[in-house]
């Protein structure tokens, strides 16, 4: 995606208007995220989320700010944006890039095939508003403390104001759909606050009744002309329950006065799903008001719990363990290793993709789901040419498979405005979508040919599918779900296809390396060619992956055989004269040879037409591009980072691995742990996560390879609920560097191959038994 710099509105929570003394004691347990002091910066405060609906928790003292956002919450609406002369453009297009004639083949492309470009500001993912606390202020607190919970997927502040300790708990429940808060203190009476909603709109409703307020509007973008353009309606209703004292009604708010505790529940909802988001709320509030806060937080730990605790990672203690968070990670800066630190962060991975898509919800989006204001960064929209994808990496791997359920209703919902496209824009079957969509679903073609013209994002997309059915080995998806979208997007691109007349082979164009430049022989600057490497690997493992799948289900056997045939004839990635992987079909000159993206890597990761010992000449000249492109300046961004990590993982190399997690979280970890682009991207989040995880645990090539890239900064750990594809799950355990305990199960009786530095056993599972095989090794012979 492309680099833009935006300040996050970060709209003042003041922390306390007297002094914080003290220091707080580490809290209990390795997985939170804990700090001593407030935040009034967004990019500081701490995510809790159910999937739907989320909120940034900033913890000050004597106003609480609870910034809060849901899923659906988008301006704007369903428009068309193709250019209708497109189609009649395309030969003359291609005609002008074989020719070597980039910079007019580029114009004509831009000019005659792209479609509307919408200014800033219009469709974006918009904040829902502000939840504002507004407490007595304290001429001193003592022994503060905010931390995140990732166990429980509870957000809590605390401190002491004389002989009185405070005490808050925010959650967001998946199961009441609804965002909790409690607010105690252990002497009674204590509990004295002003609760306000609020958004920074100039359209919202706010009303106020004995106990609860109510907000509603609309999401309101511009069109081009500067006309509103709609988007949806909304409405939050907040209610607040106290136990002694009383609570008041006041201008704008409610006010809870001399209370021994209160509970506030939050709920919000829109009209993008259909129905009256009045009704709704109505329902959700009356469900989640008639159960107790104990009740509300038992169900909601106990449902986060059944995904979280599914797989373990102990990395070792350490010291810095008791130290907070910000403090870590200023040490890690500072160049100190941290291992505890390093499981902690896949962890919070897993807690935001817990946290931001749940079965049902939109995809997470650029932002997961906590995003600020009216234009946030980008638009919080979805980029399809990296980013989106990526917020998945984790999902099969580490055992959150139902959360890739989103993402799946997405590639659905593309597919009929994507086939409108493929036929009107450029007479092909089957469905295609580029490089960004929204909420409204659009799959022109649009903006600038650097980015825009990529008609890839569907093939890609595809890919997830096709993951889902090789981790869980479900035949029904397969056949019902993930094959016909599947070959949907495959029948795009046999259709797209065309013979390169100097070399007869199949490539694809035009198209873009995405966001990336070249320079011509001419010495012009473009974007587009024939055959870039991207496309090309792309298109041959989507091919791949239907022909697999048409075995598996023993169907289709005459579409099995066309893109047999093509992918025979597809252009192959190129090694060019100084050993490294050719980004573009030709040698071009470089302006930015640190580029964040590394598109033509794709073969190695996420892909598997490179692979180490099955490739080794092309692995040899990934090795070299990623060095290369590294030692430029590349990984300039948290996401482009992540991406190393798994490329590097992917080449079984620990040790550059864990130079580019360290790098991920000394140079584009926030002080909440989240990615920065900057300002705030969540990819680089999951990216990390599937990295340390790749580093772990692969099972693309064939075989489940343990330990594949264990660093040596990591002598000694313990991961359980790992899983590999083939529908396997894998406990492992290590010491001074060498496994010593490793277990494979598996719902059904089948058989793998399991490879631990250069040796390979089989070994056959059966019903859910965990079956012993690290012994196995100590007999078995090298193998290549």
């Amino acid at each position: 995606m492309s680099e833009r710099n935006m300040n996050t509105r970060a709209q003042e929570a003041p922390s306390s208007a007297g002094a914080l003394t003290g220091e707080a004691e580490a809290p209990e347990g390795t997985m939170v995220l804990w700090y001593r002091r407030p935040t009034s910066q967004w990019t500081e405060a701490l995510p809790i989320g159910n999937g739907r609906l989320g909120a940034m928790v900033f913890g000050g003292v004597d106003r609480e700010r609870l910034q809060m956002n849901e899923d659906s919450l988008w301006s704007g609406k369903p428009i068309r944006r193709a250019n209708p002369e497109a189609a009649e453009h395309l030969a003359e297009a291609r005609r002008l890039l074989f020719e070597g004639r980039y910079a007019e083949g580029q114009k004509l492309v831009q000019e005659k095939i792209m479609g509307l470009h919408l200014e800033k500001g219009v469709h974006t993912y918009q904040t829902l508003g502000d939840l504002e606390l507004i407490f007595e202020p304290l001429k001193e607190a003592s022994d503060y403390r905010r931390e995140l919970d990732l166990d429980g997927a509870i957000a809590r502040v605390g401190y002491r104001a004389g002989d009185a300790t405070f005490a808050r708990e925010f959650f967001a429940s998946p199961v009441d759909q609804a965002i909790v808060l409690r607010l105690s203190c252990d002497k009674p009476g204590l509990v004295s606050f002003e609760a306000r909603l609020s958004r920074p709109s100039d359209n919202e409703v706010i009303q106020t009744a004995p106990n609860g307020i109510l907000m509603r509007g609309q999401a309101k973008g511009k069109d081009r002309d500067g006309r509103n353009d709609g988007g949806v309606d909304y409405e939050a209703q907040l209610r607040i329950v106290a136990e002694g004292g009383r609570v008041v009604e006041t201008a704008g708010g409610l006010r809870v006065e001399k209370a021994n505790a209160a509970t506030a529940l939050l709920v919000a909802a829109t009209n993008y799903r259909g129905g009256d988001p009045h009704t709704i709320c109505e329902r959700q509030m009356a469900a989640a008001a008639g159960k107790s806060f104990a009740d509300l937080r038992r169900a909601h730990v106990a449902e986060h719990q059944r995904l979280f605790r599914r797989v373990e990672l102990d990395m070792g203690g350490s010291g810095a363990a008791r130290l907070p968070t910000d403090e870590r990670l200023a040490a890690v800066k500072r160049g100190d290793d941290d291992p505890q630190m390093i499981a902690l962060y896949f962890q919070f991975a897993r807690y935001l993709l817990i946290s931001c898509s749940r079965p049902g919800d939109m995809a997470a989006n650029l932002q997961g789901l906590w995003a600020d204001g009216l234009d946030p960064p980008w638009n919080a929209d979805y980029h399809t040419n990296i980013n989106l994808q990526m917020n998945y990496w984790p999902a099969e791997a580490c055992n959150l498979a139902e959360c890739h359920e989103p993402f799946f209703d997405l590639i659905d919902a593309l597919r009929p405005n994507g086939r409108v496209t493929a036929r009107e824009v450029y007479h092909c079957r089957g469905f295609v979508f580029h490089h960004t969509t929204d909420a409204w679903l659009f799959t022109d073609p649009v903006g600038k040919c650097q980015y825009g013209m990529w008609p890839m994002g569907a093939a890609w997309s595809c890919r997830h599918l096709w993951e889902h059915c090789a981790f869980s080995g479900d035949r029904e998806f397969l056949a019902k779900r993930a094959y016909p979208a599947m070959k949907e997007a495959a029948e795009f691109c046999l259709d797209w296809l065309v013979e390169n007349p100097k070399t007869g082979r199949l490539v694809s164009g035009p198209s873009t390396s995405p966001e990336n430049r070249f320079r011509a022989p001419d010495g012009h600057v473009a974007n587009l060619t024939m055959g870039c490497a991207m496309d090309q690997e792309i298109i041959y493992d989507l091919f791949t992956n239907c022909i697999e799948a048409g075995k598996v289900l023993g169907s289709d056997d005459d579409f099995r055989k066309k893109i047999e045939d093509a992918r025979s004839r597809l252009a192959a990635p190129g090694i060019g004269r100084d050993g490294r992987l050719m980004e573009w079909p030709e040698e071009f000159d470089e302006p930015e040879p640190g580029h964040r993206h590394i598109s033509h890597l794709f073969g190695l990761y996420p892909g598997r037409q490179i692979t180490v010992r099955g490739t080794p000449e092309l692995a040899a000249a990934a090795r070299k591009t990623l060095e290369y492109r590294v030692s430029h300046g590349g990984g300039h961004t948290g996401w482009s980072r992540a991406w190393i990590i798994n490329f590097f993982a992917r080449l079984e190399d620990g040790e550059r691995a864990y130079e580019n997690l360290r790098a991920l979280l000394a140079k584009s970890t926030l002080p909440n742990m989240f990615d920065t682009h900057p300002p705030f991207q969540i990819d680089g989040n999951f990216g990390g996560c599937a990295g340390i995880a790749e580093m772990l645990l692969q099972s693309h090539a064939g075989e489940i390879n343990l330990l594949p890239a264990l660093p040596k900064t990591w002598p000694s750990g313990r991961v359980r609920g790992l899983r590999a594809r083939g529908g396997f799950e894998v406990d492992m355990a290590w010491r001074d560097g060498q496994l010593t305990e490793a277990g494979i199960s598996s719902n059904n009786t089948t058989r793998c191959v399991v490879r631990y530095r250069g040796k390979t056993v089989e070994v056959e599972t059966q019903g859910g038994i965990r079956q012993p095989v690290a012994e196995l090794f100590r007999d078995a012979k090298p193998r290549g």
